[in-house]
């Protein structure tokens, strides 16, 4: 059992690890975005503009920044898929984030070097961030569900918690699927240059669609928590999801009006990235829970912790 807690607890933090450094893969995409260092390195690509070290222009160095903290996340999500594959045989789970971690962090990794080598699109710009956000949400899934698991195998075993209505599994996974469209529409907007120019039958402009979209967002984050705080009482985890997921929305509606009166184009990049951050939080967030209402749904059988079995 002490050999089991000992790698369970080395799984834990390389996968915290795994986790932080794909948030920051995802902040230095934004910045990559932001700053338009894109095509900093040229057209090349593991290397840039035919060095493998960069030379020492600003857009060359936060794009090498920017891909060489990719390629640790995903030596990391080698590591971790490797190390849950072979010492927690138990949780299929967890292997299937680790393995949607590694696998997500190669598309996206592809994606960012088509965007360099062919196309700087908004399509494909906004593709690259829809698979980051997917990987970082893999990982952080991981992360939550390993922390967890080492949990439940060193403390008095809990009752397993009783199971959530069918009603509420399906809003949970409804409300993550539409944050999902909604962030990816909000990333097609940031990287298209026709937001303010172009009107939807001359009545709405893709940025107004998005407000709504994400006012509409807002009311439904405000559900899911009133509902995961309110009815569950017995899942601490389930609560706390609800809650640090209202919390986030409403720290995006305020920096998303703090956006609207920013002018200063240094200030206003980091909001950004802020704001971009902060969305992508919430998804990982939802997309955990939506995984837990699976877990304790009533069609499910209940599968008793790691303490429970021994």
């Amino acid at each position: 059992m002490n050999s089991l807690n000992n790698k369970m607890r080395i799984l834990k933090w390389l996968a915290l690890v795994t986790c932080i450094v794909m948030f920051l893969a995802t902040f230095g995409g934004g910045v990559v975005t932001r700053t338009d260092s894109g095509l900093g390195c040229g057209r090349e690509f593991p290397l840039c503009n035919g060095k493998l070290v960069p030379a020492h222009t600003i857009a060359s160095l936060i794009e090498f920044s920017h891909r060489s903290v990719s390629a640790m996340a995903g030596i990391l999500s080698i590591a971790s898929f490797v190390g849950f594959l072979l010492f927690m045989k138990h949780r299929k789970d967890l292997q299937l984030f680790s393995l949607l971690t590694l696998l997500f962090v190669i598309i996206q990794g592809a994606m960012g070097a088509l965007a360099v080598i062919f196309s700087q699109s908004a399509a494909v710009m906004g593709l690259h961030f829809g698979f980051a956000l997917i990987a970082f949400a893999s990982a952080t899934m991981m992360t939550l569900g390993a922390w967890q698991e080492h949990a439940d195998s060193r403390y008095t075993p809990r009752l397993i918690p009783g199971r959530v209505s069918r009603g509420y599994r399906n809003f949970i996974w409804l409300s993550t699927i539409y944050t999902y469209i909604a962030v990816y529409s909000g990333a097609l907007l940031s990287h298209s240059v026709i937001q303010k120019v172009v009107n939807i039958g001359g009545i709405i402009s893709p940025l107004l669609l998005h407000q709504i979209s994400a006012g509409l967002l807002f009311v439904i984050i405000l559900a899911v928590g009133h509902y995961s705080y309110r009815y569950h009482p017995n899942h601490r985890d389930i609560r706390t999801l609800g809650v640090v997921s209202v919390l986030l929305i409403i720290l995006q509606v305020v920096i998303g009006i703090i956006l609207l009166y920013v002018n200063r184009p240094e200030i206003y990049m980091f909001i950004v990235l802020g704001h971009m951050l902060v969305i992508a939080s919430l998804f990982s967030i939802l997309a955990y829970l939506s995984y837990r209402v699976w877990q304790l749904s009533p069609d499910r059988k209940l599968i008793p912790t790691q303490a429970q079995r021994s």
